[in-house]
């Protein structure tokens, strides 16, 4: 067990000022306590602002090659500690341990390096008629981040951030944030002036709370459920500071008629299960042709029983656990609503696997027959469920995909790559996969409607924590 008994506030490891009984944290495959962070107080976040807005002046003044050179470092620092990034990710959070290697280390890698190179090269002036139009730093930060992928987050908000010339503070997940002490030693180690990165560890309604209330945060990048964003917005609101949002999903896969249908169910079940099913992206209503249906029923049932379950970190399992007891019981209660509401089990169901005494796990689900009525095809479930939902004709599929108070993530499926990108144009969302097309850290990823608003990754991440000023020349 590791104990972190301190906070990295202006530059230095610090005790809390509450002094109030660590948090544990516990592995999700085996339910033991591996960890301890403290229980920051706002009096805390208080202290790690003041450090930021000290911070702010000097840091946005530094030139972008600075700035770029800082973020190179803090990359080559997380590449050295990849594998150690990975194996507690798996921990924390119940990835296997050779996709934690991949996205969970991987991304937030490439993340900084991205934006170091990005910078380099970025218009942070340019010449509009007879004015003289600057982009510049927001100011102060705060990063409130998840724990379905705890350091590709944090990446996806302090990259950006830094990037633009703002200083932060981070608000981990307390539920792993083991992975967020790691990052604050290495951006120690990279030297970064005092108060640019900071981190406080604590409990969403204490600590959260403060950061995204107080008067010295000028923008707050939350991802989380849209419960929580909802709050964000109402204590953000009260001194207009800026709000980036990145919330909950419910992603429709349209596989139309004329669709590779073996390829795209043993795709889409593939994108419903990753991280078992925590990723708020996930393409959990597969949307077939109602005459195709059968068929694809049979292929993923295939496809999901292939999935077999355990230990994340020991490498047997294709599917580890879920990161906690209380979401356990949050997906299998979604799972047995489904069944009271009429929905074909087709695989899968509430039960503990038979093999897995300890663990947080919950079998890969299938559900069939689904209408979009059903709670399953409307709530974020956020696990290894399935739902397949039949569809007579391609505007009944596009108006099903839409008929949601999400619109984060998609996916189009046909072998006329034209006809796919007509449907993908109509669907109110903010990222679609036509054919499985591939990730793209450059690409911008956010939502529509409830899953929130503003955008990550690449230059229109950066974007983000930039204000805009014209001077009248």
């Amino acid at each position: 067990m590791r104990t972190f008994d301190k906070l990295y506030i202006d530059g230095e490891w610090v005790a809390s000022v509450g002094g109030g009984k660590p948090i544990d944290v516990l592995e999700a495959a085996t339910e033991n306590v591996i960890a301890s962070v403290p229980e920051g107080t706002p009096a805390d976040i208080d202290r790690a602002v003041r450090a930021a807005h000290a911070a702010f002046d000097a840091w946005s003044r530094r030139p972008v090659e600075q700035r770029a050179g800082y973020l190179a470092k803090i990359s080559e620092g997380l590449a050295k500690r990849s594998d150690e990034i990975a194996e507690t990710i798996s921990r924390e959070v119940g990835m296997p341990l050779g996709l934690s290697k991949l996205i969970q280390a991987g991304l937030p890698v490439a993340n900084f390096a991205t934006y170091a190179a990005l910078i380099r090269d970025f218009a942070f002036e340019e010449q509009v008629g007879t004015s003289l139009v600057l982009r510049e730093p927001i100011g102060v930060v705060g990063c409130i981040t998840p724990w379905n992928y705890p350091l590709h987050q944090i990446a996806a908000k302090v990259a950006p951030a830094l990037a633009a010339g703002c200083t932060v503070v981070i608000k981990p997940s307390e539920i792993a944030p083991i992975n967020a002490f790691i990052f604050a030693e290495i951006c120690h180690e990279a030297g970064l002036p005092k108060g640019v990165v900071n981190m406080v560890t604590g409990f969403g309604p204490v600590v959260g709370e403060a950061l995204a209330a107080h008067p010295l945060v000028d923008m707050v990048s939350f991802t989380g459920s849209t419960r929580a964003g909802r709050r964000v917005s109402e204590l953000a609101a009260q001194s207009i500071k800026r709000v980036s949002l990145e919330l909950g999903g419910k992603s429709a896969n349209i596989l139309l008629d004329d669709a590779d249908l073996d390829k795209a169910v043993r795709n889409g079940v593939n994108a419903c299960y990753l991280n078992s099913g925590q990723t708020c992206s996930a393409l959990t209503r597969m949307l077939v042709p109602r005459k195709r249906q059968e068929d694809a029923i049979a292929i993923a049932k295939e496809v999901a029983e292939q999935f077999t379950l355990g230990d994340p970190v020991k490498g047997e399992a294709r599917l580890g656990p879920l990161i906690s007891a209380e979401q356990r019981e949050r997906v299998r209660n979604y799972i047995r609503k489904g069944v009271e509401e009429g929905a074909r089990l087709v695989t899968g169901g509430p039960e503990q696997p038979a093999h897995l005494a300890k663990g947080y796990y919950v079998k890969p689900t299938v559900f069939a027959d689904v209408n979009n009525r059903m709670t399953i095809a409307q709530e974020e479930i956020f696990g290894p469920v399935l739902c397949i939902i039949p569809y007579d004709s391609e505007e009944e599929a596009i108006a099903v995909a839409n008929d949601s108070i999400y619109g984060l993530a998609g996916g189009v499926w046909s072998q006329d790559a034209e006809r796919a990108k007509r449907v993908a144009r109509r669907m109110r969302t903010g990222q679609v996969e036509v054919n499985g097309g591939r990730y793209n850290l450059l690409a911008p990823f956010g939502g529509y409607k409830q899953s929130g608003n503003g955008r990550e990754f690449g230059k229109f991440g950066l974007e983000e924590f930039l204000e805009v000023k014209s001077l009248q020349l």
